[in-house]
């Protein structure tokens, strides 16, 4: 399955993934659950979920400073 995965204010990735969960995202674009949320049409969806989407947004929790 492909899915664009725009990782809000850092860019945006094609992922090519089998079977993803949303945490299966996440991890494509080198972050974990613990400092990230998938969104889809603006509603976060839980990280154990099967992908359905196309589109994912992903916004980061936690930002270093």
């Amino acid at each position: 399955m492909n899915v664009t995965v725009e990782v809000a204010g850092e860019g945006t990735h094609e992922v090519s993934v089998e079977d993803p969960t949303y945490a299966d995202l996440l991890a494509a674009v080198d972050l974990s659950p613990h400092e990230a949320t998938a969104m889809v049409d603006g509603r976060p969806v839980p990280e154990d979920q099967p992908v359905e989407a196309e589109r994912v947004t992903v916004v980061r929790l936690i930002k270093g400073g």
